[in-house]
């Protein structure tokens, strides 16, 4: 391990990130009470110079944070998009020091064969290819040393780089959103419970045609080693080159796979970048990297197609009924009329019943998708702001991310009608008793009881 990837040189690497942080909190303070613009561009550079100056966690999650809409401007959002995880690889005589930490002295007699180069590097950890003894072909992901530590010091990064956002504008209160990024996070530390994701997703997807879910192998796997059976597949890009007819396929099955697990079963992949995903020759999608899963009360699904209804209906009453359950507080009538109308572009796709692109300019002077998103962040500012619900992080992340994938590939398919194959036949109580025996039987946490809604 190097020098900069050890304990000490991690503390030199927080400090340099701090004094950075500082000097653009000065520099912020000082254009805020001298009255002089802020250039957003400048400060947008200078933050991703900031956090440029830390390996591992911390690009993951601003990479994950620049996918949530509003929790940063746009201007942030270029900037942090090109962040790239860097930390290093373990070399073999590393990889071999915690492979028998994981698995004992003897760990190398319980595999046929195991590769000594990473297949692939990521923020977390390495994928090694492997080779049970009964010859199933297996990927081993195997976290880097100190991760946890690594991760609450990240956090507080994190934290001071959305704080220093919010000093001059608090249109949306990150509070919460950072919560809901810790506790995921901390979550994907966890192979044993991300292995019991990947059980429950293999339960929920068993019947589902053109989807394949990895196997965990329970007795090759420990907190910190996750082995799994190896998927062929190659990367969803290659795609966007194939005719229509596949293209179209390849988006339906995705939009079943992550709409499928939360209509039926409150669950939701809450990471839909495309590395999490590759499509095998037969346009197989293989869903990979279960490690941020979020699971939902029923309730808060029944108000995602209460609201749907709303909207199709104009029925404001139900909208408002839809906020509070999602966890939004009081709302004034002009913040409900903000979130209409944001809620209206969102859902547009689901609400038209045609053949369409997931997102599409209008003809003839209607707003786009950019406009739009301004127009609702400006109207937010002007009102005092909105503290976003923490269940409603990830569910929105999740749509914004899977629409950018079906925007890649460029997908006409009619969502309307998709969407209502998943929630015609939508019931509450049959939901929650689903979610329970699911959750059981693949050894899943309870789902804990929501914060209570809070003001905005």
């Amino acid at each position: 391990m190097s020098d900069e990837d050890s304990f000490s040189g991690r503390v030199r690497r927080y400090a340099r990130v701090s004094g950075a942080m500082g000097g653009l909190a000065a520099r912020l303070a000082g254009e805020r009470y001298l009255g002089l613009p802020i250039n957003r561009e400048r400060h947008a550079a200078d933050l991703k110079a900031a956090l440029g100056g830390i390996k591992g966690p911390l690009m993951k999650v601003a990479q994950l944070l620049a996918t949530i809409p509003d929790a940063l401007p746009e201007e942030y959002v270029r900037e942090l998009v090109q962040l790239q995880s860097n930390a290093p690889a373990m070399g073999w005589p590393f990889v071999r020091r915690r492979m028998m930490g994981e698995l004992g002295a003897d760990w190398q007699s319980r595999f046929q064969s195991f590769e000594h180069e990473a297949a692939r590097a990521a923020s977390l950890g390495q994928v090694h290819r492997a080779v049970a003894l009964d010859g199933t072909r297996l990927a081993c992901k195997l976290q880097y040393p100190d991760m946890s530590a690594a991760v609450e010091a990240d956090l507080t990064q994190l934290k001071l780089a959305m704080g220093l956002y919010e000093r001059y504008d608090r249109t949306v209160t990150t509070g919460d959103i950072h919560a809901e990024i810790a506790d995921r996070l901390r979550e994907e530390l966890d192979y044993t419970r991300e292995a019991a994701h990947m059980r429950l997703y293999g339960e929920i997807l068993k019947d589902e045609p053109g989807v394949a879910v990895p196997r965990a192998i329970d007795e090759l796997s420990t907190r910190r080693l996750l082995s799994m059976t190896w998927l062929d597949g190659g990367p969803i890009v290659e795609i966007a080159k194939a005719p229509l007819a596949v293209r179209n396929e390849i988006a339906l099955r995705m939009f079943r796979v992550w709409y499928l697990p939360f209509y039926n079963y409150g669950v939701i992949h809450g990471d839909p970048h495309l590395g999490n995903y590759t499509v095998a020759p037969d346009h197989t999608v293989n869903l990979l990297d279960f490690g941020c899963i979020r699971i939902f009360p029923p309730s808060f699904v029944k108000a995602v197609i209460d609201l749907y209804h709303a909207l199709e209906r104009d029925d404001r009453d139900l909208a408002v009924s839809a906020y509070h359950a999602w966890g939004f507080g009081d709302l004034s009538h002009e913040l409900i009329d903000v979130l209409n109308r944001w809620a209206t572009f969102v859902y547009g796709p689901l609400l038209d019943d045609r053949a369409r692109m997931i997102q599409e300019r209008r003809v003839g002077g209607g707003e786009d998708g950019r406009r739009i998103v301004d127009s609702v962040h400006e109207d937010l500012r002007r009102l005092g702001g909105i503290k976003p619900p923490r269940a409603f992080v990830f569910m929105d992340r999740a749509a914004v991310g899977l629409g950018s994938v079906f925007l890649h590939i460029q997908a006409q398919v009619n969502w309307h009608r998709l969407f209502h194959d998943l929630i015609d036949d939508f019931d509450e109580a049959v939901l929650a008793r689903r979610q329970r025996e699911a959750l059981q039987r693949a050894g899943v946490p309870a789902l804990q009881e929501e914060p209570a809604a809070q003001g905005t």
